[in-house]
């Protein structure tokens, strides 16, 4: 069957469709009904199974017969550590961990909070907790202490997880101190902590409160798998809220498992036993989904690694981790891609090792450039898969289905929506526009398994996030268009899409016009208050290594550019050459701080950010422009 196939046949028996991939998955009690409607558009699939995540993740595969294969590659050219676990091995640790952690009275539907950096053991503690049916949540490892604070008081954990410290390439980040400060802030107090001591730094214990992660293990009865129901949350996931109030989402325990083990195959194309390496870290979406769970529940090995795209040691970084560890699938974010690319514009890191064992490398995380886009392809000589999803869902609304048929690519398109997705292109009013043009990207609900049914202690906030804007639908918050042939364009968060004159115009289809030009490595554009035109269009530049040209050359060739293809309408003309841009550790730009600042209005330091001092710089680059007084 090819791609249409597949979802018409989804399209013709949403449940049937499910019903069919649950055979999959190890049950307790398998689901008798796909789907619930709880009514006034909320739902939940599978809710009357019984199912355990960490069974299904590592025992069964060693109840298979499949206890020697790698489960976990651990490389960290930061400690210059590489060691492998197998199932067998993991699957005693997490249960050593786990019956731990009952001693101290965890127990099904406690929360419990996971601060710690890419190491095989934030995995560990992950399936431990799914283990007992406790919640877990993960906190990405160095986010400041009144972030962790507002967590803690959310989710009101029995025990937090953390390690000692985070290693960076030239630095150390002292999580120990972080943490005692949030626990400080915090009116909710965890009964207990467990730290796991790095040897870069060995942090100090408060006693009657502070667990070394080995002595508290020592001497423990290991637990077994506990049945949770199938709508019982595995996890919550802070996602930052516009009101700087971060919003849980739960991810459900039987649709996970559904969905993920669905897309490992169907989607990034790997068999069991294959290797997957998604570069990411388990504090975001893509770590929960694609360096744990996925890979594990479908019997991959799976590389946790701790390290950067560049300068750890060089741009070959990637190459070398692929070519070691025979990765067949590779998925990465595009701002990982740029850097690499601006490092190392021709590629001569790529040729230095063999890269015969990958198949396929997805991007996700933003919108990937068609440039950057053709560049991989140029070099690895391999499909290089843009796909489209969030936090809320937990996998990919859009991509082109390796495992089932290879779509043509139609660059700037994640290609065409997945199975259990109906998305729609509608207007201001909720009407459906016309193919090509642009609207608010929604989907039809109900949304497929594993998506999120509702935010944690907070069903109101979910309702007036997600569900009023457009009745019946799922409001995804980007705008973008749908073609002839149904393909997905993502253009731009919905706010991103800017009104210069009365025309609606895309930032995300002027970045792609900037990056086109073969000097610049990376660019934004934003849009700035102007009070004859409403807004104005304003990029902002990176630059290769190695760029001879003079800025205002660039520059000039850039606005001369989106003329070109944009047409004079997008009135652009504000544009300045930058050495970074602020991001998230995640790599998203932070393009709605970039316009307060621009805008000079008063902003939250985003708590996501990389690195704060870039804002002075972009702040000063305004203000050469006129902005930001």
């Amino acid at each position: 069957m090819g791609y249409q196939e597949v979802y018409d046949s989804w399209k013709a028996d949403p449940e049937g469709f499910w019903m069919e991939a649950t055979k999959a998955i190890d049950w307790v009690d398998a689901p008798t009904q796909a789907l619930y409607d709880r009514g006034d558009n909320m739902y939940e699939w599978f809710a009357d199974a019984k199912v355990n995540t960490c069974w299904n993740a590592v025992d069964r595969h060693v109840e298979a017969g499949r206890g020697e294969q790698t489960a976990i590659i651990y490389d960290s050219p930061i400690t210059h550590t590489k060691r492998e676990i197998s199932y067998v091995e993991l699957r005693n640790r997490v249960a050593n961990l786990a019956g731990a952690l009952r001693a101290k009275g965890v127990e099904k539907g406690d929360r419990v909070i996971i601060y710690m950096p890419m190491i095989p053991e934030a995995l560990e503690a992950m399936l431990a907790c799914a283990r007992l049916g406790a919640v877990h949540s993960v906190v990405f490892g160095g986010f400041a202490a009144n972030e962790l604070a507002v967590r803690i008081d959310d989710a009101k954990p029995k025990a937090i997880i953390a390690a000692s410290c985070g290693l960076e390439p030239n630095r150390v980040v002292h999580y120990k101190p972080l943490l005692d400060g949030a626990i400080e802030l915090s009116e909710h107090k965890p009964d207990f902590c467990v730290i796991f001591q790095r040897e870069q730094e060995v942090a100090e214990l408060i006693e009657g409160r502070d667990y070394n992660w080995h002595g508290f293990q020592y001497g423990v009865e290991p637990a077994e798998c506990v049945p949770v129901e199938g709508n019982h949350p595995a996890y919550i996931l802070y996602t930052s809220g516009t009101t700087g109030q971060p919003k849980g989402v739960i991810r459900p325990t039987a649709g996970h498992l559904v969905a993920l083990n669905w897309t490992m195959k169907n989607l990034y194309n790997v068999d069991p036993g294959d290797v997957f390496w998604a570069a990411s870290d388990v504090g975001w979406v893509v770590g929960h989904s694609y360096i744990t769970y996925g890979p594990l529940v479908h019997g991959n090995t799976t590389i946790v690694f701790e390290g950067k795209p560049v300068g750890t040691p060089d741009a070959g970084t990637f190459w070398r981790v692929i070519s070691e560890h025979k990765v067949k699938t590779f998925f990465t974010a595009p701002t990982a891609f740029r850097a690499v690319k601006r490092e190392d514009p021709k590629g001569e890191f790529v040729t230095k090792y063999d890269l015969s064992c990958l198949q396929q490398v997805y991007l996700a995380g933003e919108r990937a450039d068609p440039d950057t886009i053709v560049w991989a392809q140029e070099q690895l000589n391999v499909p290089v898969i843009d796909h489209w999803w969030q936090t809320e869902t937990g996998f990919a609304i859009a991509g082109n289905l390796l495992g089932i048929e290879e779509l043509p690519t139609k660059l700037g398109s994640p290609a065409k929506p997945l199975p259990g997705y109906d998305v729609q292109i509608l207007d201001e009013g909720g009407n459906p526009v016309a193919a090509g043009e642009l609207g608010a990207i929604a989907i039809k609900l109900p949304l497929p398994p594993g998506t999120l049914p509702t935010l944690w202690n907070a069903e109101a906030r979910f309702k007036k996030s997600y569900l009023t804007t457009f009745p019946g639908y799922y409001e995804t918050g980007d705008a973008g268009m749908i073609d002839e042939d149904g393909y997905v364009y993502i253009m731009a968060r919905t706010d991103d899409v800017i009104n210069v004159a009365g025309h609606r115009l895309s930032t995300g289809a002027m970045e792609e016009v900037l990056a086109s030009h073969p000097d610049v490595a990376e660019c934004a554009v934003i849009g700035v208050s102007d009070t004859l035109k409403g807004q104005m269009p304003m990029g902002f530049l990176c630059l290769n290594a190695g760029t001879e040209k003079a800025h205002d050359d660039v520059i000039k060739e850039c606005v001369k550019l989106v003329r070109e293809k944009i047409g004079p309408v997008a009135a652009f003309k504000l544009c300045t050459v930058v050495d970074r841009l602020p991001k998230t550790r995640s790599g998203k730009i932070l393009r709605g701080t970039m316009v307060s600042i621009a805008d000079g209005k008063d902003y939250k330091m985003p708590a996501t950010i990389d690195d704060p001092a870039i804002l002075d710089e972009i702040k000063e680059a305004l203000q050469t422009m006129g902005y930001a007084q």
